[in-house]
């Protein structure tokens, strides 16, 4: 069914990710955030946390948009959803990723399927990039802490995600996480 909120979220997430790539590939950016909002559609999210899915990255990657253009635009309800899942790119990526992992029991159930529905679609598309490649190591090249480090901030950051989450979804994400540490060794 139509709904006006989410078409204006897919085309202020195709705008907003314009020109912009996933890493290590010519796939266009916005792609990202239009499988994980998804990822959650088949899980019977609501509207705030499909369009916070689509506009997950729009605060932290684009110009131009911050929190309160987020709020004025969609509501304060998305405007709260991105706000947990937002990295602060002032840190390290160390850090960063510490944060996340720090945050999962905090998370909001709306923010926890965004940050769910982006790991899933994350470490899916690296499977699927891996078991084409005829080099992983070309994959994994534009990962500057590599696949071991990658890999070990992944499992700690599902781990602490599937605690928290319905059975399909978090076995999904795990079983995606086995198969990619699987894939990479």
């Amino acid at each position: 069914m139509y709904q006006a909120t989410i078409e204006r979220a897919l085309r202020v997430a195709q705008e907003a990710h314009s020109g912009q790539t996933r890493k290590g590939s010519d796939v266009p950016y916005v792609l990202h955030p239009i499988h994980a909002a998804l990822i959650l559609s088949k899980c019977d999210a609501t509207e705030d946390v499909i369009v916070a899915t689509l506009l997950h990255d729009v605060v932290e990657d684009c110009e131009g948009w911050d929190l309160d253009r987020m709020e004025a635009e969609f509501g304060s309800g998305v405007r709260s959803i991105i706000a947990e899942v937002t990295e602060n790119k002032t840190l390290s990526w160390e850090e960063r990723k510490q944060a996340a992992i720090d945050h999962v029991p905090h998370l909001s159930p709306e923010a926890l399927l965004v940050k769910v529905a982006d790991k899933l679609h994350n470490l899916s598309s690296l499977l699927a990039d891996l078991r084409a490649a005829d080099n992983p190591e070309d994959v994994w090249q534009p990962f500057t802490r590599g696949a071991q480090e990658t890999l070990r901030m992944s499992r700690i950051l599902v781990e602490a995600l599937a605690l928290r989450l319905p059975a399909p979804l978090g076995e999904a994400l795990l079983q995606t996480l086995e198969a990619l540490e699987a894939q990479a060794t």
